[in-house]
């Protein structure tokens, strides 16, 4: 990265699901960083799955010379599962962190860490010789313990967890180097909305704290390292944080058994069509993974869900989906419902209160009900329902 400072991370292209939760087609890099100062100082660490890499990489730079410093910003497992290996390779090496993160060391490790620890809070200098170093506490950004460390001399921010995006590295360190915007942005939004969305306003904390640092480097923990335009991508932070759509567009969910419901998605979405509406995105939420739905949510302004009953309720997965937006705590959106059953029709009831329960959803109120399939006469609250949700758009 420039004469003192190295990425040291690894990619891994064969991990199917993050976290054993979202899948990951592009795979994930994990990065970490290692400072060959007057005192050499490795911020974080890496998965146990690219060990073998990561210490190659870090003897290749160390060439001899002992690890003085490793610096834990943040105590997750895919960041830190390889601390212990540290300990064992270099014996006298101190790890710098705040009073959180200590409890979190001892649960997952039997090493003495009291005496090696230094303890640092908030707007703590550090000194590894020509770098010094300032730390900001990051609780729930998004783990309690996070803190995020800032090199006062060369003004690289190491951001933990935030500003990370899924996909594996290939070849390019560079955000600038990529065609960001076209290639990964999808997988940052996707990152940013399952691992840190439910944390809005942990988020907005640390943007504040930051802005009033003069970043020309950004390192986070997964993905591209940013070194231009880093305050357009601290901006798309800033609007995912504050639940605010992204962008003033349409997203159809439909869940459905027999294919009459989303017959009725369909013939929505053609109408919205025709009424200018563009850029509509539509997805079957038994063949979608969630994690992408969600963060089509974040992107959206305006959401439709479309919904068979199930065992007396909200299709299994549109349940699933709904909860999960829930717990991710999305707001501030536009939603309309289609519901369908062929006996008793209780989606749309068990819908509108789920999302009623979260806050600020406007829900709009031409509810469409099915009995098991779309018939002619309903096709005019079709038609009012795209009228009224195109007009809400306008």
């Amino acid at each position: 990265m420039n004469e003192q400072l190295f990425w040291v991370g690894g990619t891994d292209r064969r991990l199917a699901l993050f976290e054993n939760a979202y899948p990951i087609p592009k795979g994930i890099s994990y990065n970490a960083y290692l400072l060959t100062d007057e005192k050499t100082v490795l911020f974080d660490t890496v998965d146990r799955a690219i060990a073998e890499q990561f210490f190659e990489n870090i003897e290749s730079i160390l060439k001899g010379r002992p690890l003085d410093y490793v610096v834990v910003n943040h105590m997750e497992p895919d960041h830190c599962a390889t601390l212990g290996e540290i300990v064992l390779r270099y014996p006298n090496v101190k790890i710098v962190c705040n009073a959180k993160t200590v409890p979190i060391i001892k649960q997952f490790y039997n090493f003495d860490i009291d005496s090696r620890t230094v303890i640092v809070k908030e707007n703590d200098t550090f000194s590894s010789g020509e770098h010094t170093f300032t730390f900001l506490m990051a609780p729930m950004v998004h783990w309690p313990e996070v803190m995020v460390t800032y090199d006062m001399k060369d003004k690289v921010l190491f951001s933990a967890d935030a500003f990370g995006t899924f996909g594996a590295m290939n070849g390019n360190l560079f955000a600038d180097e990529l065609q960001f915007e076209r290639d990964w942005l999808d997988d940052s939004r996707r990152y940013y909305t399952n691992i840190v969305g439910k944390y809005g306003p942990s988020v907005q904390t640390l943007l504040k704290k930051v802005s009033t640092l003069d970043i020309q480097v950004l390192c986070p923990l997964h993905g591209p390292v940013w070194r231009r335009n880093i305050q357009w991508y601290m901006d798309k932070y800033k609007t995912w944080s504050s639940y605010e759509p992204e962008e003033r567009a349409l997203m159809i969910a439909y869940g459905s058994i027999y294919g009459n419901t989303e017959n009725a998605a369909n013939i929505l979405a053609g109408l919205l069509g025709d009424r200018g509406v563009k850029g509509i995105a539509m997805y079957d939420v038994s063949a979608t993974h969630p994690s992408v739905i969600l963060s089509e949510a974040f992107r959206c302004s305006h959401l439709v869900f479309a919904s068979a009953t199930y065992n007396g309720g909200i299709f299994s997965n549109m349940e699933h989906l709904l909860m999960d937006m829930k717990a991710h705590s999305l707001q501030n959106r536009t939603v309309a419902i289609i519901e369908n059953g062929s006996w008793g029709v209780m989606s749309g009831k068990q819908m509108r209160e789920l999302l009623g329960s979260m806050k600020n959803m406007t829900i709009l109120e031409n509810t469409v009900t099915l009995k098991s399939s779309l018939k002619e006469p309903q096709m005019a609250e079709l038609e009012a329902l795209a009228d009224q949700i195109a007009a809400s758009m306008a």
